[in-house]
């Protein structure tokens, strides 16, 4: 659509425990978001998985506007934050905003999940990648799901292997669902070593490794997922993330950050459908006055308005949480997950329900205009799987409250 929606987050939601730099940072994220992303994003959202649609001219472009730095500490080439983590969150929740497809390839898996292991890996590796990463030359993946492990991540249902020759070691395995994987130029993997498992750093050009065609999802398809496959892939000593047995310490340090980025990212989407379907009420008029004026829909809209609030300040202190290393941040990220990534689902279902058919169109044929939310009813599904499903989540809460 040519009009945007007015956000509603500027008249609901106050930033009042949001320090300076945050705050700073959601208006550059949002004037990029707005100027480079939104013109595009209808594009983005609904063309189907194509490695040649992948959008590396807005990689790029994020590096040089320095959004790409946001989660990085000065020795690192980042921004240099006090708190990297919230600015981050905010930074995924203003891309969501627009297209939760680009937030997950560009945003959550490279910075979050590689970027965050990346800090773990030798000095020499950092040295050599993370001004890559920053600059938006390198996009990165992070492995860890097989075809017969995702939730349960145990040496019993890891099947990639690795094996120590001499001056490193070698890869056999395969992986499933790992976002970027045919694009990556690098990508971390975990492996299975006797009855441990540890965290490689795997040069995709390297031989024996090798990416299948993307596959055909329901929703984010600029978040590009396929089959990885490892025969015998030579990783030298180095490119051991911390020591050997230690690697699904490093994968889930990543994922429980990963976790509070997805509800960030729930947040965005279900905003952005809360916008447009409130924007629509108060247009379309039914018996003589606006949708907008029914009890029921005010009721509706009044409840997800108190949700968008609760959703969006548990994923800020969840992050503010890690910032100042206080405890509490296993179970604080698994309650971010799992009210963020929920809640779009639920609210986009009736933001559609009330737009009748603008809600379920794609594009509008007689007039050229676009509508948002179907792309954002496929595309928020998946928060409620990826990183840690949500009965996972409830799992790592309940252990917080009755232990293991």
């Amino acid at each position: 659509m040519s009009d945007y929606p007015v956000r509603i987050s500027e008249q609901m939601f106050d930033d009042i425990w949001l320090p300076e730099e945050t705050v700073a940072v959601r208006n550059k994220v949002r004037e990029f978001a707005d100027r480079v992303i939104r013109p595009i994003a209808h594009e983005i959202n609904t063309t189907a998985e194509d490695v040649n649609k992948f959008p590396w001219q807005l990689v790029k472009q994020m590096g040089d506007e320095g959004l790409l730095a946001i989660p990085f500490a000065k020795e690192h080439g980042g921004a240099g934050l006090q708190y990297p983590t919230l600015a981050t969150m905010v930074l995924l929740e203003e891309i969501a905003y627009v297209s939760s497809g680009i937030a997950a390839a560009i945003i959550d898996v490279p910075l979050i999940l590689f970027g965050h292991t990346l800090k773990h890996a030798k000095p020499a590796v950092q040295q050599k990648l993370f001004p890559q990463l920053i600059s938006g030359e390198l996009v990165g993946a992070f492995a860890t799901s097989e075809p017969a492990a995702s939730t349960d991540l145990s040496v019993r249902a890891l099947q990639t292997a690795a094996t120590k020759v001499a001056g490193g070691y070698k890869i056999t395995g395969r992986k499933r669902w790992i976002t970027n994987s045919p694009v990556a130029q690098q990508m971390f993997v975990l492996c299975k070593m006797d009855d441990s498992m540890s965290m490689f750093l795997i040069d995709m050009s390297s031989d024996g490794a090798s990416v299948g065609e993307p596959d055909k999802k329901m929703g984010n398809h600029s978040q590009l997922t396929a089959d990885v496959y490892f025969d015998d892939v030579f990783v030298p000593d180095e490119n051991l993330v911390g020591i050997e047995g230690k690697g699904l310490k490093a994968a889930l340090t990543s994922l429980t950050l990963g976790r509070v980025g997805i509800g960030a990212c729930g947040v965005g989407m279900a905003q952005a459908a809360f916008d447009f379907a409130v924007d629509y009420m108060k247009k379309r008029e039914i018996f003589g006055k606006p949708i907008s004026q029914f009890q029921y829909w005010q009721f509706k809209f009044a409840g997800y308005a108190t949700e968008l609030e609760n959703a969006r300040n548990l994923y800020i202190k969840a992050a503010m949480i890690e910032d100042k290393k206080r405890s509490g941040v296993q179970q604080m990220c698994a309650m971010a997950k799992l009210i963020g990534s929920a809640l779009p689902g639920d609210l986009v279902r009736d933001a559609i329900q009330v737009c009748g058919g603008y809600g379920f169109v794609k594009e509008l044929a007689a007039t050229g205009q676009q509508f948002p939310l179907e792309a954002i009813y496929r595309d928020c599904k998946i928060g409620e799987i990826y990183e840690g499903a949500n009965e996972v989540q409830r799992l790592v809460i309940a252990r917080s409250i009755f232990g293991k």
